[in-house]
C-alpha cells in the first residue's frame, strides 16, 4: 500500500467511524446511562469486531452472499430483529433511582457480534476492501483491518464521552426517558439501509 493510499484509508476509516450510525448512537446512550468507564468494553468490542469483519470480508466472505442470496436475506432479517430489540432496551432503560433493575451496558462480545448485523459496518468493510486493497493478499487485508481498529476506537470513544457529558443534564428522569426514546427511534430509523443493502 502506497503512502497516499494509506492516508486516504485513514481518512475513510475516520469519517465512517466518527459519523452517526447504530454503533455511535448506542455508545452515546450507553455513556449517558452507564458512564464512560462502564462503556469501555462496548467500545473495544466495536473496534475488534469490526476489524475482524473487515479482514473476513477481504478474505472472501462477501462472495458467499453473492453466491447464496438467501444468506443476505437472513442477514437482513437478523439485523432488523436484533436492532429492534436493542432499540426497545434503550427506550426502556430505567432512570437513576428507579426501583426496577437497570439494564447492563453491552459487553465486549455483544458489541463485537453486533457488527455482523450492523448495515453501516458492512458498508464500511465492503467499501474499504474494494477501494483500498489494490493487490489482494492476507497481509493487505490485515493492514486494512488493523488501520480500522486503530482509527475506530478513538473515533467511537468521542460518542461515549459526549454521553458521559450529558449525564448531569439528564439527571432528571423525564429528560433521560425522552433522550432514551429519541436514541431508540434514531436506531430504528437507521434500519433503512438494511432494506436496500446489496453486497
Amino acid at each position: 500500500m502506497t503512502y497516499d493510499l494509506f492516508l486516504a484509508l485513514l481518512g475513510f476509516a475516520f469519517v465512517t467511524s466518527v459519523t452517526p450510525g447504530p454503533n455511535n448512537m448506542m455508545l452515546l446512550a450507553s455513556g449517558v446511562n452507564f458512564g464512560f468507564r462502564r462503556t469501555v468494553p462496548h467500545m473495544l468490542g466495536i473496534s475488534a469486531g469490526h476489524a475482524l469483519m473487515v479482514f473476513l470480508v477481504g478474505m472472501g466472505l462477501a462472495g458467499l452472499f453473492k453466491a447464496w442470496p438467501l444468506a443476505l436475506t437472513g442477514l437482513k432479517l437478523a439485523s432488523v430483529a436484533y436492532m429492534l430489540w436493542l432499540a426497545w432496551k434503550i427506550a426502556h432503560a430505567a432512570a437513576p433511582g428507579e426501583g426496577r433493575a437497570r439494564p447492563q451496558p453491552m459487553t465486549f462480545l455483544q458489541a463485537a457480534a453486533f457488527q455482523w448485523v450492523n448495515p453501516k459496518a458492512w458498508a464500511m468493510a465492503l467499501g474499504a476492501v474494494a477501494a483500498y486493497v489494490t493487490m489482494p493478499s492476507t497481509a493487505a487485508y490485515l493492514a486494512v483491518a488493523g488501520t480500522f481498529c486503530l482509527v475506530n476506537l478513538p473515533s467511537v470513544s468521542l460518542w461515549a464521552v459526549a454521553g458521559q457529558g450529558l449525564r448531569r443534564w439528564l439527571d432528571d428522569p423525564r429528560r433521560l426517558r425522552l433522550f432514551n426514546w429519541t436514541m431508540a427511534l434514531l436506531l430504528v430509523a437507521s434500519l433503512y439501509p438494511v432494506v436496500t443493502m446489496r453486497l
